[in-house]
């Protein structure tokens, strides 16, 4: 097991790719939320847990001296728009440390005050924000998603200005790094080759080590970002998963979900399904996540050009040739996973049209996505037999009946494990944020937080929270709070 020895390896890079910050201190910080099991994970010490001094270590009022708080530059693409300086405008990276596994972590301050990179932001972060991302990251790891996670959730006893004066939050966030596409587009964009080189070479070291003595480590670093993040965006997709904010600055080298501003689980089936109400035209819509992934790749394997090989035009060529991988990689993954969730063991080309074809079914019926899926391992399927016409939903499961006979394994496990009963839906979230933002009533936030630790087991306890928000509670747009 490991020892608590903190680290600041991403100081050995050049100093163009971060600053050096403080966090502003808070006028009166409250936990709200702090995640025990985490902590033990991450070894850190119990001085730390729910006691004064962790409280002024996740409020950013007093530092330990294993701290040396950075904030990280990156660019991005904003909407297909490039803006080259953007960087930690509310995060503060506070140390490195490692996990009982050995396994290196950031531990990161979101809504901590201003950074160099704040431009005309105050670097703080509404309530509302804080309960969104603490609650559905957790849940997504419960899920199985790569992601980020929550460690602690602070109040600051401040009044943050946005449209209105709202409580302001401080988020304890953990990542395997904070790297992302952007990170490497703001080294490839500085005058200095080597900047870009060591960022690729950090991130090699830490995230794909087997790469380091690859004939190609640069071609090798993109293929493995490729691969996971199809793999990431697949899950996303078989989960009813809508990021809503998919631009290259949240889009982790590491391949784990990041940024849970605007995000939101759909509920009835609409393939263009957008929550967010800063995506105005849909460019992040649920259908749309595959091809808006494929694309920030593309502006990776554009800041790793130099670094390809010698000659411009065969480092396109190597690069295309990874790129044009992602759609095969995929779709793979995309009909592993929702063959999966039809208990189809081992998926063939041909399963497609019958995963389509249910979706179809959805879709025309806007029957809920996570309800559907989980109905079909009731021998009845009450739900939908109550939303769809009865002719095409018979004809359906007798094709999907047919195509489980012919396999040996049974389908059941397999369903039970890919379908979840409890999803973070969005009127509960908003329900979380109105009431601990108005009374500061944490009661309805701890009891999801436990029932979502366990999604896929349904139970008396959790069977009012697996219901689709009805027409009043319905929540149709979802916000970034900056």
């Amino acid at each position: 097991m490991s020892s608590f020895q903190p680290e600041h390896s991403y100081r050995q890079l050049p100093p163009i790719c971060y600053a050096d910050c403080q966090p502003t201190p808070v006028k009166a910080p409250q936990f709200i939320a702090f995640n025990q099991a985490l902590a033990a994970e991450l070894v850190l010490p119990e001085a730390y847990w729910h006691s004064s001094a962790g409280l002024d270590l996740f409020s950013g009022n007093q530092l330990p001296t294993w701290t040396a708080p950075l904030a990280q530059a990156y660019a991005g693409h904003q909407f297909a728009h490039y803006v080259p300086r953007l960087g930690d405008g509310r995060a503060i990276l506070l140390a490195e440390v490692r996990d009982s596994q050995g396994k290196r972590l950031d531990l990161q301050l979101k809504g901590a005050g201003q950074t160099p990179y704040s431009r005309r932001g105050d670097g703080r972060s509404p309530i509302g924000p804080v309960i969104r991302e603490y609650l559905i990251s957790e849940a997504m790891h419960a899920l199985g998603v790569p992601t980020t996670r929550a460690l602690a959730a602070v109040s600051t006893g401040e009044v943050v200005f946005r449209d209105e004066g709202l409580a302001g939050a401080i988020l304890t966030r953990v990542a395997s790094s904070h790297i992302r596409i952007g990170t490497l587009q703001f080294a490839a964009s500085q005058s200095d080759s080597s900047v870009v080189k060591a960022l690729a070479d950090y991130v090699i070291e830490r995230h794909y080590p087997t790469l380091t003595h690859a004939e190609n480590p640069y071609r090798g670093l993109l293929h493995a970002v490729i691969a996971g993040q199809a793999a990431l965006v697949a899950q996303w997709m078989s989960l009813g998963f809508i990021h809503g904010v998919m631009n290259t600055d949240n889009m982790l080298l590491s391949a784990e979900t990041i940024d849970y501003g605007p995000c939101a689980f759909m509920e009835a089936y609409n393939a263009q399904q957008v929550f967010s109400y800063i995506d105005q035209q849909g460019r992040y819509a649920y259908k749309n996540q595959p091809a808006v992934a494929q694309w920030n790749l593309a502006r990776l394997a554009e800041a790793l050009l130099g670094l390809l090989a010698p000659d411009q035009a065969a480092a396109i060529e190597l690069a295309m040739a990874e790129l044009n991988q992602f759609p095969d990689i995929y779709q793979q993954q995309w009909l592993s996973r929702f063959a999966a969730k039809l208990g189809i063991a081992n998926p063939v080309a041909e399963d497609r049209s019958l995963i389509e074809d249910f979706l179809n079914l959805l879709q025309d019926a806007a029957a809920d996505f996570t309800l559907s899926f989980r109905d079909l391992l009731n021998a009845d399927t009450p739900y939908l037999q109550q939303k769809i016409a009865v002719a095409p939903l018979q004809q359906w499961l007798a094709r999907w009946q047919q195509r489980l006979a012919s396999q040996q394994v049974a389908a059941h496990a397999i369903m039970a494990k890919a379908n979840p009963v409890l999803i973070p839906r969005n009127h509960l979230i908003q329900q979380v944020i109105d009431e601990t933002s108005d009374t500061g009533d944490l009661t309805l936030f701890n009891t999801l937080h436990k029932l979502w630790q366990d999604p896929f087991s349904a139970t008396p306890e959790n069977a009012p929270y697996q219901q689709p928000a009805s027409a009043a509670q319905c929540v149709k747009q979802t916000f970034c709070g900056t």
